[in-house]
């Protein structure tokens, strides 16, 4: 765990930019001694109060978002549709409801474990491809929210993955219409091409 990503790595201001330096990291679990991970290739930045899409939008607070009003660092765990938990990164700092959804990673290790727990036989692209696909596959759940991020469960850490910035697509972020002109926002990034 020596290149885990130190805390202040998410206590930046600049959740768009978070979003976007998340890419090409290491996300990795280790759940009843197995280790599952992969490397993040689709990120989703949300503005806090100022953001339409975000569950804090004008400071709402509520049970299941208080994690995002702590200090960035640790976990977001929702679930969406009382279906699939989705893994959202916290930034900022305590009080500012800044975070980044892990929508999508590229497995590397525990293949084996992500496929049973994903009811997979075989290696497929829609393994961990989605947010709630890659909770799925990582063995996340309501359990693990609120958690440091370099703890010994669930952690993010740098990877010999080389980014070529122009294989970084930027768009609008996905299944936000309610969020009006603020679902146009840019604030998805996905790598399109990886460089190990």
């Amino acid at each position: 765990m020596s290149f885990v990503l130190p805390i202040s790595f998410y206590q930046r201001e600049d959740v768009v930019q978070i979003a976007r330096d998340l890419l090409g990291k290491l996300l990795l679990t280790q759940m009843n001694d197995q280790i599952t991970g992969g490397i993040i290739i689709e990120t989703e930045a949300y503005k806090g109060a100022e953001d339409r899409a975000c569950h804090a939008y004008n400071y709402r607070k509520t049970k299941r978002n208080l994690a995002m009003y702590q200090n960035g660092g640790i976990t977001y765990i929702y679930l969406c549709y009382g279906i699939h938990y989705l893994l959202n990164v916290v930034t900022h700092t305590e009080g500012v409801p800044h975070a980044v959804l892990i929508r999508a990673i590229f497995p590397t290790v525990g293949i084996e474990t992500m496929l049973k727990r994903r009811k997979k036989t075989s290696l497929h692209p829609k393994l961990t491809n989605g947010p709630g696909s890659v909770c799925q596959a990582l063995g996340i759940d309501l359990t693990h929210n609120a958690i440091p991020l370099n703890s010994p469960c669930i952690w993010i850490a740098n990877s010999n993955v080389s980014i070529d910035q122009t294989q970084i697509y930027q768009g609008p972020r996905i299944g936000i219409d309610y969020a009006g002109q603020d679902a146009l926002l840019p604030w998805r990034f996905k790598l399109e091409k990886l460089y190990c």
